[in-house]
C-alpha cells in the first residue's frame, strides 16, 4: 500500500464522510477497495488519507422505496447485488452484470459505488445501469443530487462526481414486468469485457439497450431503442446494432482491436435481445 498513507478516517454518516473529504483535498474515499488498493499498490495514486465508508449503515444493502423503486446502497458488495431477488424484470440486468464481475474474491470485496466511481469503460455495471434507466445519488457538503446513469459517465475514467463528493446509492424505478439480459465477451472468464451488451425490455413500454467497452462511456442511441421497441426481428436488431455501432468509439488494446469490437456489437445485441425476450435470467 502507499508509503505516504498517513491515516484512516472512519465516518459514521454520509455527512461526516463528505465533511472529511472537503477538509482534505488529498483524501480518498475507500469503499470495498478492489480498485483503489490496487491503484495504490501500483503507485498510480498515493493519497495521504483514506476516508473509510464501511461503517456508514445507510450505504449498505438493497431496499425498496416508498414510491416503489429500489435503492442499492453504494457499499453493497457485488456478490450481494448478484444474489438480490428484488432485482427482477428489467432491473435484473443489474443483478446479471454483478454476477459477471471478475471472480468470487472480487465480488465479495468490491462495491457498486466504488466500481462506478472508477468508471472504467470495460466494467460491467455502466451499460447495465444505463439500460436500466438508473439514477446515481451523489452526496457532497452542499447536499445530495441525482444524476441519470447515462449522464453520470462522462469520459474515460471520468464521472459527474465533483471533488469531495461520493456515490451514495444507485436508484432504480418501480418494479416492472419484462425481461433483461447482460451479455459480455471477454478473453477469459472474469476479465474486463472486450465488448458487452445490456438490454431491458419493459412489457408495457420501451426497450433500452446499451453497449459497453466500445467507447469512453456506454454506447446508446434513442433511435436504436425506438426501433427495438417496435420491431425485434433479426433484421431490425441488425439495424439497431448499426445505429449503435455508428456511435461507438472503440480503442485497440490487448483485449481486442477497434474493428473486432465493432464486429461484436451486432452479435452481442442479438444475443441480449433474445435472452431478454425469453426470460432466461442468466
Amino acid at each position: 500500500m502507499s508509503a505516504v498513507l498517513q491515516g484512516m478516517l472512519w465516518p459514521r454518516t454520509v455527512e461526516e464522510a463528505t465533511a472529511m473529504l472537503a477538509a482534505d483535498p488529498d483524501a480518498k474515499p475507500l469503499a470495498g477497495g478492489a480498485t483503489l488498493v490496487a491503484m495504490m499498490n501500483a503507485r498510480v495514486i498515493e493519497p495521504q488519507t483514506l476516508v473509510n465508508l464501511s461503517r456508514i449503515d445507510e450505504l449498505r444493502g438493497v431496499r425498496g422505496q416508498a414510491e416503489g423503486g429500489l435503492r442499492i446502497g453504494a457499499f453493497t458488495r457485488h456478490a450481494e447485488t448478484a444474489a438480490c431477488a428484488l432485482l427482477r424484470g428489467p432491473a435484473a440486468v443489474v443483478r446479471q452484470a454483478a454476477s459477471k464481475i471478475a471472480n468470487a474474491t472480487v465480488r465479495n470485496m468490491g462495491t457498486i459505488g466504488g466500481s462506478i466511481a472508477f468508471a472504467d469503460p470495460g466494467l460491467d455495471y455502466p451499460p447495465a445501469l444505463v439500460a436500466a434507466g438508473a439514477s446515481i445519488e451523489i452526496a457532497g457538503v452542499s447536499g445530495r443530487r441525482q444524476v441519470a446513469a447515462a449522464d453520470f459517465f462522462i469520459d474515460w475514467y471520468t464521472t459527474a462526481l465533483e471533488p469531495g463528493e461520493i456515490v451514495t446509492a444507485v436508484l432504480l424505478g418501480a418494479a416492472r414486468v419484462g425481461g433483461a439480459a447482460y451479455v459480455k465477451h471477454a478473453r477469459v472468464a472474469g476479465d474486463y469485457a472486450t465488448a458487452s451488451a445490456a438490454v431491458c425490455i419493459d412489457a408495457a413500454g420501451p426497450v433500452r439497450a446499451a453497449i459497453g467497452s466500445c467507447g469512453p462511456t456506454p454506447v446508446r442511441a434513442d433511435a436504436a431503442d425506438a426501433l427495438l421497441s417496435s420491431d425485434r426481428s433479426d433484421a431490425a436488431i441488425a439495424r439497431a446494432a448499426a445505429l449503435l455501432e455508428a456511435r461507438a468509439d472503440p480503442l485497440d488494446d490487448v483485449r481486442g482491436s477497434a474493428e473486432y469490437r465493432r464486429l461484436l456489437i451486432p452479435r452481442l445485441l442479438l444475443r441480449a435481445v433474445r435472452r431478454a425476450e425469453s426470460g432466461r435470467d442468466a
